[in-house]
């Protein structure tokens, strides 16, 4: 029998300390693993969603739920700008692109966008199937919404009031898709894309069926008109990209300056999002290193105690001719064996996690994509286990180089 199959001989005798040994080990290495595979999709589809964009501009509010509403689409946006904002902005030498956004309705919980062709082309998305619109009420699926809405091409929809299903349905006014995007792991792939007349003729047709207001005695009133002229057209925000960097130093403040007008930094306000998020993902970190921790203590405590019912075991083995390091490498292997054990069933539990994620928590089902892929940090976790392995074995490992042979065997 080799001193290897010897430790792990010793670990299988005692199951229920293995065990609970491993599985400790293995909930905090799996705790820390999802908490790294979550955190870096996250990251990852946060820049890149925002790649391209340098301004969000729109109605004055908060940044932060500017760039939410009109990047990430996870927010309502806070109002509305006029329609003659755009043509400013595409006047101003300083902006090489300007695409307009008028947001609203949504089907099945994925968001209507009136926009321009120029969207799609910005997140280099391609058409998979049919073509892209060209007409209003036509409409561009993204991939995730095709797939989870059933909707195929020919196929008509109604959208309706907000981003929660179940609002008021807009079912006089439907919508013809004509084309699905081939997947591209950024938000259009979350979107309906339209052209801006759509969501201007079902939002001007919406208001001219609610009745006007009774004139004043003077006659002077004036009720909702059926559609607005194009002067009177508001979008909801304008996605801005420099021509040259040196537009970063002046752009923003010339827009902030306008009353009804704000700039919204996408790089600054996910900067400022990933401030809030980091001390959550900070505080699970934590949690799972306890978890590494209680491991290592509980690994001690049982190779300690191991080591007074093996006293007698290893004098034989000191006096068969084995050596103090020997009996030093027995009791590191079975700790670093164990450790292993738990580290490795710990990534493997973490990733499953991850890609179930869209069973638990449906809003977190894009990040499931990452669950497969391999990251550095996962080594350093491993590599954190093993070190509490080994030093959960130095002290028992001390105590048996130390052993009195004569004194174990007389005492048995």
């Amino acid at each position: 029998m080799t001193l290897t199959s010897l430790a792990l001989a010793y670990a299988r005798r005692r199951p229920l300390a293995t065990l609970l040994v491993v599985a400790l080990a293995a909930l905090g290495v799996a705790i820390a693993t999802l908490t790294l595979v979550v955190s870096q999709e996250l990251e990852r589809r946060l820049h890149g969603d925002a790649a391209g964009i340098d301004l969000v501009v729109g109605a004055k509010g908060s940044p932060l739920q500017l760039v939410l509403a009109g990047v990430y689409h996870a927010d309502v946006p806070p109002g509305n700008i006029p329609y003659a904002s755009l043509a400013a902005l595409r006047a101003n030498p300083r902006v090489a692109e300007a695409i307009p956004l008028a947001l609203g309705d949504s089907v099945g919980g994925f968001r209507i966008v009136g926009t321009e062709p120029a969207l799609a082309e910005h997140y280099r998305a391609t058409l998979a199937a049919g073509a892209m619109f060209g007409a209003p009420m036509q409409a561009v699926l993204g991939s995730d919404v095709a797939r989870l809405t059933g909707l195929a091409i020919g196929a008509a929809f109604a959208g309706t009031h907000g981003l929660a299903p179940g609002g008021g349905a807009h079912a006089e006014d439907p919508y013809t898709v004509v084309g699905i995007l081939a997947p591209t792991g950024r938000v259009v792939d979350r979107l309906v894309l339209t052209p801006l007349a759509s969501v201007w003729d079902v939002h001007e047709r919406h208001h001219a069926a609610t009745p006007a207001p009774a004139k004043p005695a003077n006659g002077k009133g004036s009720g909702a008109k059926a559609v607005k002229e194009d002067d009177d057209r508001e979008l909801t925000l304008v996605l801005v990209r420099y021509a040259t960097p040196l537009a970063a130093t002046s752009l923003a403040r010339e827009i902030n300056a306008q009353s009804a007008l704000v700039a919204a930094s996408p790089a600054g306000e996910t900067a400022r999002l990933f401030t809030v998020f980091g001390v959550g993902l900070d505080l699970v970190r934590a949690f799972a290193a306890v978890l590494v921790g209680a491991a290592t203590l509980l690994l001690f405590v049982a190779l300690a105690q191991a080591l007074e019912e093996r006293r007698y075991d290893l004098a034989i083995l000191r006096a068969l001719g084995a050596r103090r390091r020997d009996l030093v490498f027995v009791l590191m292997a079975e700790s670093v064996t164990l450790a292993l054990a738990g580290a490795l069933l710990g990534v493997l539990l973490g990733h499953v996690a991850a890609a179930s994620i869209g069973a638990w928590l449906p809003a977190a089902a894009p990040l499931a994509g990452a669950a497969w892929r391999p990251s550095l940090q996962e080594g350093a976790v491993v590599a954190l286990a093993l070190a509490g392995g080994i030093l959960a074995a130095c002290w028992p490992a001390w105590r048996a180089s130390r052993l009195d042979v004569a004194a174990a065997l007389s005492d048995a």
